[in-house]
């Protein structure tokens, strides 16, 4: 925080502007070195603009749960990210996943593949899908209503019209369609030993190509190291938008990550169900070749 440019706001400006007391900012910049002042030559301290929006969002989050040394951290942690996706926040967190080019058919299988397993193991956890269209999602909320049924939170992200938490459903998360998400598939679960994620985003320019030959770059992986900072991605990108699912995904328990073990095992079944699932992909290509 501090460095930022023209930091000009003195200790009681800052309390005043956030609501708090000069001597509560005093005893968070001793306890857990937030925030972080620019001090002059004389010692006095200055906060910057920036420290104002920190000191807000830590405030915000501690009202949805969060304790405090957790509220500073996720505001640390949106602070050092500069991610407007899921796909670019795990390029940037784990650049060695490889990315690959599929058709929108292959990246449909895939995701499908990740869903099934994980109904299949009807295990309890996070279920995160980014649709980009309203119409994508309705063609598909059946099917997510049946996911959600066993999870402990489940969020859909599209250009809905408004926020809504229907029963026994994901909560819809409005995203503008300029933002850089509206042009993202993703899936992301964590949920016992149903670790897994897929991040997509489409190539530009294909306004014109036939819906089925849609090109995507592609990450996706069953380890829950990544599938762990694709969560944390995820909770940085909300924190603006829906600021309550940002809390809940940054203060998230739930089931423990799997043992190696198990972990593999999980991939090893997700594995061969995405290769089933391509297979038919490819069965279907050949038939209207």
């Amino acid at each position: 925080m501090a460095g930022d440019a023209n930091p000009h706001l003195t200790t009681a400006q800052l309390a005043e502007r956030t609501g708090l007391s000069a001597g509560t900012l005093r005893m968070w910049e001793s306890r857990h070195g937030f925030p972080e002042p620019t001090r002059l030559a004389g010692g006095h301290r200055r906060y910057a603009e920036v420290d104002v929006d920190l000191v807000r969002e830590v405030l915000a989050l501690r009202d949805h749960g969060l304790s405090l040394a957790a509220a500073i951290e996720r505001a640390r942690e949106r602070r050092r990210s500069s991610a407007s996706s899921v796909f670019a926040g795990l390029r940037a967190r784990r650049p060695d996943v490889a990315p690959t080019v599929l058709p929108k058919p292959a990246v449909l299988a895939l995701s499908r593949a990740i869903e099934d397993e994980y109904c299949a193991r009807a295990e309890r956890g996070i279920l995160i899908g980014s649709f980009q269209r309203e119409r994508f999602y309705r063609a598909s909320e059946r099917r997510w209503r049946e996911l959600a049924r066993t999870a402990v939170l489940a969020v859909a992200l599209a250009d809905f019209a408004a926020p809504a938490t229907p029963d026994a459903a994901p909560r819809e998360v409005p995203i503008d369609r300029r933002h850089p998400l509206a042009r993202e598939w993703a899936v992301v679960i964590s949920a016992g030993q149903a670790q897994a994620c897929l991040a997509a985003w489409e190539q530009p320019s294909q306004l014109d190509v036939p819906d089925h030959q849609r090109r995507f770059e592609v990450l996706w992986s069953f380890d829950p190291g990544v599938v762990s900072d694709a969560l944390a991605v995820v909770a940085d990108l909300l924190t603006d938008v829906d600021a309550e699912t940002a809390a809940r995904l940054g203060d998230r328990g739930g089931p423990a990550a799997p043992a190696p073990g198990a972990a593999l095992a999980h991939g090893a079944a997700l594995a061969q169900r995405m290769v089933g699932y391509l297979g038919e992909v490819l069965s279907s290509s050949a038939s209207l070749a």
